[in-house]
């Protein structure tokens, strides 16, 4: 393992890598650590980058929120597309996960409730992950955390037309919905994969049982209209969903993928979403029964 030390922050950070019973091993950078006599949120975090682009450090803004928030994180580089296509990242996601879950006391402490949370296409591997997870009855999750989820491979959003208008107006190309179309055209292997909810959890048909969710996105995000449509279909389904768009992320995904920045506007306002959603996922302590535990 090595440390790294954050001048602008206090959150503890050390890379190390998870050595896997059936891949290769994966490198994985940790924040936070273990509270003696507690338990903290476990969280296993996917970084963004249209499945193509993005490693550890990207992951890095969205990771220290998390731990900002009171989590242990588990951040890793997951292997991309083209080389690695569907669904070597979403298994190797999973592979990490019951890791993670096995090694749960060590990591956050006895009583650690395991999250996964992901940005962009991070978003969708997260999503994927828990779909997965709730298929093969294991590990068992508290909740998810989608910002910004790539979940559409049709790229024809209301959100993000309106986005692509907006950049073509002031003078700039379309980049966005050209790096989410080429995103999708080298993680999937062929069209079929389309339909696949392990590649793309937005459109499974069998949403319920699974653990519940929070959902952001930003008012300029061109990725809002699939966070609310996957939002939506989950509290169809009867998962407790809690969907915002926030008034002061700006430039949402983008602004996810660069290099943490603790003076980022939306960081507060991120931060009180992760603390009351892992507040609001807490079991609820039964009462003991009359006379339970007297003598």
């Amino acid at each position: 393992m090595s440390p790294r030390s954050a001048a602008s922050s206090a959150i503890e950070e050390t890379n190390t890598c998870i050595a896997l019973p059936q891949r290769a091993a994966v490198d994985v950078r940790m924040y936070g650590k273990r509270v003696p006599g507690g338990a903290s949120p476990l969280v296993v975090h996917f970084h963004g980058g249209a499945f193509v682009a993005g490693g550890l450090d990207n992951g890095s803004t969205v990771a220290r929120l998390l731990a900002g928030a009171g989590a242990v994180v588990v951040s890793l580089a997951y292997p991309l597309a083209p080389a690695h296509p569907f669904p070597e990242g979403v298994e190797a996601g999973y592979d990490v996960l019951a890791w993670v879950h096995k090694h749960r006391v060590r990591l956050a402490g006895q009583g650690a409730r395991v999250f996964l949370a992901g940005e962009e296409a991070g978003g969708n591997l997260a999503a994927a992950v828990a779909v997965m997870s709730r298929d093969r009855a294991h590990p068992p999750l508290a909740g998810q955390i989608l910002l910004s989820p790539m979940l559409d491979p049709c790229v024809g959003t209301a959100s993000l037309r309106a986005a692509a208008a907006e950049r073509l107006a002031t003078g700039c190309s379309d980049t966005n919905a050209c790096k989410f179309a080429d995103g999708w055209h080298q993680y999937l292997r062929c069209p079929m994969d389309a339909e696949h909810p392990y590649a793309v959890p937005g459109i499974s048909r069998r949403l319920a049982g699974l653990a519940p969710t929070l959902v952001l996105s930003g008012a300029d995000d061109p990725l809002r209209d699939e966070a609310r449509v996957y939002a939506e279909r989950l509290r169809s389904a009867g998962i407790a969903v809690t969907y915002q768009v926030l008034p002061t992320a700006q430039g949402w995904p983008d602004a996810l993928l660069l290099p943490a920045n603790s003076e980022c506007v939306c960081a507060s306002a991120v931060q009180q979403q992760f603390r009351a959603f892992f507040d609001a996922t807490r079991p609820v302590l039964k009462p003991a029964a009359d006379g339970a535990g007297s003598c």
